[in-house]
């Protein structure tokens, strides 16, 4: 199925599901968050992060964001808050590398409630904000509509489609089938049960699907007799990545029935499931979003590497082309790929890498192709 139908027809699914109230909280996350990705066994980027040591306003400061001198930033969360340790804090992280870099005033706003998408994107829009990063699919049909509105403010909206008509907004979409599917790799060859498990956010979000489809076709083909445990959260967007407690239910239900590696993928949600998986002895687990390493250290015990988004650097790379006149508008393509094995290095064989070789260059050519669910 075409990746951008499915992104559309999903908008469709949750168009009635929008805007709530706001709830900021008093810090920015403080976790040093250099991270660096590996492709197989070479590092091919690294995520740059600033390590914040001063609190961050919890309402929009008075400043002259009007002034020609004045570069002012804002982001909108979604209900995942600023420091779920993956998507939100690396969205952030991005904005915060542009504060360092261009000198940029910059602010967030904590979405707890999904009623009130629009009125937190306006507290930037009404106060002459430059650049508003909007953060996660749900907040789609907010920006676009504040677009509308303020066409002269540029928006990023990360996880979202954007048509190549609207020249103010661009989309920040990864491939999240191919990460999912190296991490699916990882996973079919470690495992000794032949059973591996995922513990998912919400289905409604397609960048979640994406990630469950890439992770069991991986594990597929590399391991044919592999046995996928897939479970997404029961409740809605306002619930299903801010739930630990039910990551480390679900987690632990899987590792009953055999499964020996883990992947959490859904905001805190999926790191209820990377911790509970450390608590047991001799199993494996997989990040998301960004290097879990650097963020969940109590996952350490077990997180072998992490299907990443490079958001920090494409946050920045679209504050930059911004700045420079060349802001494309419509959608645009993030990189993707494992993080580090970190501590676990020396338990990646041979086998494995080449395997992993393999996928990476087979997923390049198209060769490998993660079929999506038919709507």
């Amino acid at each position: 199925m075409n990746k951008k139908l499915f992104v559309v027809l999903s908008i469709l699914v949750i168009g009635s599901m929008f805007f709530a109230a706001c709830a900021p909280k008093t810090e920015a996350p403080t976790e040093e968050m250099t991270e660096e990705v590996v492709e197989t066994e070479e590092v091919v980027e690294t995520e740059e992060v600033v390590e914040t040591e001063e609190v961050v306003e919890t309402e929009v400061e008075e400043v002259d964001c009007a002034s020609d001198d004045t570069l002012c930033i804002g982001l909108v969360t979604d209900v995942g808050e600023i420091d779920d340790k993956s998507f939100n804090q690396s969205s952030w992280e991005g904005v915060l590398l542009a504060e360092e870099e261009f000198g940029a005033i910059v602010n967030y706003v904590e979405t707890s409630d999904a009623k009130d998408y629009m009125s937190n994107i306006e507290l930037f829009a009404g106060a002459n904000y430059d650049i508003i990063v909007t953060v996660g699919f749900a907040l789609g049909e907010a920006t676009l509509e504040a677009a509308q509105l303020y066409p002269d403010i540029d928006f990023i909206g990360v996880d979202q489609f954007v048509d190549a008509s609207v020249t103010n907004v661009t989309g920040l979409i990864f491939e999240e089938d191919k990460s999912g599917f190296l991490a699916g790799v990882l996973a079919g060859m470690l495992t000794v049960t032949d059973t591996v498990a995922a513990v998912l956010g919400t289905d409604l979000i397609p960048a979640v699907v994406l990630f469950k489809e890439g992770y069991e076709a991986g594990a597929a083909w590399a391991n044919p007799d592999v046995n996928v445990i897939s479970t997404y959260h029961p409740g809605g967007l306002d619930v299903a990545f801010t739930d630990p407690e039910w990551g480390a239910t679900t987690a632990a239900q899987a590792i009953e029935n055999g499964a020996d590696v883990i992947f959490g993928a859904g905001g805190k949600t999926g790191n209820g499931a990377l911790i509970e998986t450390a608590g047991h002895d001799g199993l494996y687990c997989v990040g998301v979003d960004s290097d879990q390493w650097l963020t969940v250290p109590e996952a350490h015990p077990c997180l072998v590497s992490s299907a990443m988004k490079l958001i920090t650097p494409a946050v920045l790379d679209l504050i930059s082309m911004s700045l420079d006149g060349e802001f494309p508008g419509g959608t645009y393509y993030g990189e993707v790929g494992l993080a580090p094995f970190h501590d676990f290095e020396d338990e990646i064989g041979q086998d494995i890498l080449d395997k992993l070789d393999e996928a990476k260059q087979g997923l390049e050519d198209g060769s490998i192709e993660v079929e999506l669910p038919e709507e």
